[in-house]
C-alpha cells in the first residue's frame, strides 16, 4: 500500500483514520479539503482544485482522504488500495454532530485555518441524502476499479481490519 485511497460518507471517520494510519504506512497525508478549501469557507476554483491534486497525484507515495465524487476517478486511475468506510448514514450524522458541538468556532486538524467548524443545514441535508445520491455515484465509480478495495461497514469491521492488517 504506498498509494492509498480513504472514502466514505461525511462523519464515518475519514480524517480521523488517515491521520492514525498515514504515519503508520510512512505515508504522506492529503485531506481533499485542504486541496479544495480556503480561508472564510472559500472554495478553491475547480482548475486549481484539479491542478493541486495532479501534482499529489504525480508522488509515489501519498494517503489521500476524502471524497470529492468529481475527483475520484483520476485519484482510481493511481491508486493501488481504496479503503472506502462504507457505514450506516445514522452513525454519520450522529458522528456530524458530535463533531460540530466539539469543534464549533475551530478549524479542524484536515480543514485549512480559517475555516472553522458550523451548523450547515445543506451540508447536512447532502449527509442524509447519501445513499441515493453521492453513494450512487461513488460505486459506480468504484466498479471499475482494478486495485485493492477495503470495504467497511461498520467500526467493529475497521477495529477487526486493523487488528488484522497489523495497523492497530
Amino acid at each position: 500500500m504506498r498509494r492509498v485511497l480513504v472514502i466514505g460518507p461525511c462523519g464515518s471517520g475519514k480524517s480521523t483514520l488517515a491521520r492514525e494510519l498515514a504515519p503508520r504506512m510512512g505515508l504522506p497525508l492529503v485531506h481533499m479539503d485542504q486541496l479544495g478549501w480556503q480561508a472564510g469557507w472559500v472554495e478553491t476554483g475547480k482548475d486549481e482544485l484539479r491542478a493541486r491534486l495532479m501534482d499529489v497525484l504525480a508522488q509515489d507515495a501519498w494517503l489521500i482522504e476524502g471524497n470529492y465524487g468529481s475527483l475520484l476517478a483520476p485519484r482510481l486511475e493511481r491508486a493501488d488500495t481504496v479503503i472506502y468506510l462504507d457505514f450506516p448514514i445514522r452513525l454519520c450524522l450522529g458522528r456530524l454532530l458530535k463533531r460540530i458541538v466539539t469543534h464549533r468556532g475551530q478549524s479542524r486538524p484536515d480543514m485549512p485555518e480559517g475555516c472553522p467548524e458550523r451548523f450547515d443545514l445543506g451540508f447536512f441535508w447532502y449527509v442524509m441524502n447519501w445513499n441515493s445520491g453521492p453513494r450512487v455515484r461513488t460505486e459506480a465509480t468504484l466498479a471499475g476499479y482494478t486495485g485493492t478495495l477495503i470495504r467497511l461497514t461498520s467500526p467493529a469491521a475497521l477495529a477487526e481490519w486493523r487488528a488484522q492488517s497489523g495497523l492497530a
